[in-house]
C-alpha cells in the first residue's frame, strides 16, 4: 500500500454558472478549500512522501491567482465586460462552465505540470523524488460538498 499525504490551501473565488437552472447562474463566491494528494511506494531520505512546502512552492503562485478572482464561461455574454472591467481578476474558461469539477480537473492538469517541472528544477532546497505522483485534487465548493479529478 503506499504512502499519501494531503496539502490543503484555502482561496476565495467567484464564479457564475451560465448554464444553471437556477440562483447558480449569478455571481457568487465560495471559500474554496483545494486538496493535493500525492503518493509514493516508498519514503524519501527524509521519510516523507515530499515536504509539503513542495506542494506550496510548485503550484502556490499559479493557484493564488484564483484568489479574490471570478471564474467565467467565455461565451456567457457578459464576458468580455467582466475582463475589460476587472482584467486578470477574470479568468475564463472555454466555452465551458466553472463547475466545481471543472476548477478539480484544470487544477489536476495544471499541478501535474508544475511537479513535474518542479521535480526537473535544479537546487531548491526540496527534492522531489521520482516515485512521487499526484493522484488527485479536490475542490470544496462549501463545508459539505466537493469535487475532485485525478488518476
Amino acid at each position: 500500500m503506499p504512502y499519501r499525504i494531503c496539502k490543503a490551501i484555502e482561496i476565495e473565488n467567484g464564479h457564475l454558472l451560465t448554464k444553471h437552472p437556477d440562483q447558480c447562474r449569478f455571481p457568487h463566491g465560495h471559500t474554496r478549500k483545494v486538496e493535493f494528494v500525492l503518493e509514493a511506494e516508498e519514503l524519501d531520505e527524509n521519510q516523507m512522501v515530499c515536504d509539503f512546502k513542495i506542494i506550496k512552492d510548485a503550484v502556490g503562485d499559479w493557484l493564488d491567482g484564483f484568489d479574490h478572482a471570478l471564474c467565467m464561461n467565455t461565451a456567457d455574454p457578459a464576458y468580455q465586460d467582466f475582463k475589460v472591467r476587472y482584467g486578470e481578476r477574470v479568468i475564463g474558461f472555454e466555452n465551458q462552465d466553472p463547475t466545481t469539477e471543472v476548477m478539480a480537473r484544470t487544477i489536476f492538469d495544471h499541478s501535474l505540470e508544475a511537479l513535474a517541472a518542479y521535480a526537473q528544477g535544479g537546487d531548491t532546497g526540496y527534492r522531489l523524488a521520482a516515485g512521487v505522483r499526484l493522484i488527485r485534487v479536490r475542490v470544496w465548493e462549501t463545508s459539505s460538498s466537493w469535487a475532485e479529478y485525478g488518476r
